[in-house]
């Protein structure tokens, strides 16, 4: 791949990103977070391998800051705990890594956010049925063939890709469009 190929790449991503087959779902996982977090709620996120390293950074960005400072948004990744995530896969499966920490860490009212760019990952699924369980609703970010995931979640976000990059690419473009919606309307700034 050279440089150019590479940019004329990216470029085709961009304009992917607008053409997402379904805008609306964007939309409303960026209101279901609003909602929860004007409301005093926080977010959980998890996902395997690169959406585990997705589902850390879209919590920083909200704990942390996006585009300016302010307060501090509550949210947690679920992937990150490797003495949790040890013993529950020693203990009960590595299926029920995820499930695990909602039923302990969540509550009614909640956004569990679950990443899996096959949209088969059973630690994810189990989370999601968690979580609906317990009140807490759920958004879901998935590649095409994510059927099985769009099934447990109050939304799901399917990028049309059957390929893992492209997919990881588009999950952090919709994490950071979730994340500037939330702060612009929790703390809004005339000046961004």
């Amino acid at each position: 791949m050279t440089v150019q190929s590479f940019a004329e790449y990216a470029q085709q991503a961009s304009q992917n990103f607008a053409l997402l087959a379904d805008v609306a779902s964007v939309q409303k996982a960026g209101d279901i977070l609003t909602h929860c977090y004007a409301n005093g709620g926080k977010a959980l996120f998890c996902g395997n391998g690169g959406s585990a390293s997705d589902a850390q950074h879209l919590a920083a960005e909200f704990v942390g800051r996006y585009t300016y400072d302010r307060p501090s948004i509550p949210a947690l990744a679920l992937t990150v705990d490797t003495s949790a995530i040890t013993a529950i896969s020693n203990d009960y499966g590595y299926d029920q890594v995820f499930a695990r920490q909602v039923s302990s860490l969540a509550v009614a009212g909640d956004v569990l956010v679950g990443i899996t760019t096959s949209g088969h990952s059973d630690n994810v699924i189990k989370a999601m049925e968690q979580a609906q369980s317990m009140g807490v609703n759920t958004i879901g970010l998935t590649g095409e063939s994510g059927e099985a995931l769009s099934h447990v979640c109050d939304v799901c976000i399917c990028v049309p890709s059957s390929q893992t990059n492209h997919i990881q690419e588009m999950h952090i473009a919709v994490g950071h469009y979730l994340c500037g919606v939330v702060e612009h309307h929790l703390y809004p700034q005339t000046s961004v």
